[in-house]
């Protein structure tokens, strides 16, 4: 099998290439430098030359604020790039797996949203993805996105980071706890992208759209304050003393984020047999990959 990856060198797409690299498949990286998905032409050549038997989506504008003032920008990523992957991707009978996000609701349900719920984004940033999943649905006919929530990894900036970075310069952090929902780290979502490409090709998946994270659920503070506790288990220095939770109208934002955002995962767990980690566990082996196993 040949593998094209877009956005290669970002939090997915660099645990899908550790995670594929063992699978024997034939994989083709591209960062945004070497590949950009709003290019037609070089979509259309790099495509044409390769023939890929799959195309792996994981370029994405993520800035969620700064969408709000780069609406053009992160609709041209987001809506545009998917649409002409997914039109080149028909056009050569490859398979196209597509990654997208929870922020495609609005967060009114108190239940996990599962797939067929209707979408109404908060934000810009949500807006433009599900724009992307609308085009992909429209230009073929064998597709598969996946919604996942609260991404982190052990590469590139994300919410484990900053916290840890921001409670290495402060004594006391202040956390929302009114938006709720479950992280997901990037090694199992790799793990469910690969196992659902592998479930496409022996025809046992459906085309459509699929929900994925850890099992559980957090607010933004519950995961805060495992992570600095995980922080210190591995002897990390830390200023912070304290961590607060605090309202989202107290730390306001210039994008607006849904206050639930759960995603039920039965539909992608019966069609690839996936056992999902809670989140807390998910936690703990980034952690030891980022800082090593220092405690038992």
């Amino acid at each position: 099998m040949k593998i094209l990856i877009t956005g290669a060198n970002g939090q997915l797409g660099t645990d899908l290439l550790l995670r594929l690299d063992k699978s024997g498949a034939i994989v083709i990286p591209f960062d945004r430098e070497a590949l950009d998905i709003t290019d037609a032409r070089a979509i259309a050549r790099v495509v044409g030359s390769l023939k890929p038997d799959a195309i792996i989506n994981c370029a994405a504008y993520t800035k969620v604020d700064l969408a709000e003032k780069e609406r053009d920008k992160a609709f041209s990523v987001n809506r545009d790039g998917p649409a002409l992957l997914a039109r080149t991707a028909q056009g050569h009978g490859a398979q196209l797996i597509h990654i997208s996000t929870d922020f495609v609701f609005d967060g009114k349900k108190s239940s996990p949203y599962n797939e067929d719920d209707q979408t109404a984004a908060l934000n810009v940033y949500g807006e433009s993805k599900l724009a992307g999943e609308i085009e992909i649905a429209r230009r073929m006919s064998e597709y598969a996105i996946i919604r996942a929530s609260w991404l982190y990894g052990a590469s590139g900036a994300n919410f484990v980071k900053t916290i840890i970075r921001l409670a290495s310069e402060r004594e006391r952090l202040n956390v929302v706890y009114d938006q709720v929902g479950a992280p997901t780290s990037t090694t199992d979502l790799s793990d469910a992208v690969i196992a659902l490409l592998q479930r496409r090709f022996d025809g046992t998946a459906k085309s459509g759209v699929y929900h994925f994270s850890n099992e559980g659920v957090a607010s933004w503070y519950d995961f805060a304050v495992a992570i600095l506790n995980e922080a210190r288990l591995h002897g990390l220095s830390l200023k912070c003393r304290s961590i607060e939770p605090i309202l989202s109208k107290d730390y306001p934002t210039s994008a607006r984020r849904p206050a639930y955002s759960v995603l039920d995962k039965t539909k992608i767990k019966k069609a690839c047999g996936l056992v999902i980690p809670h989140w807390a566990a998910a936690l703990k082996n980034t952690m030891s990959a980022l800082y090593g196993k220092s405690y038992a």
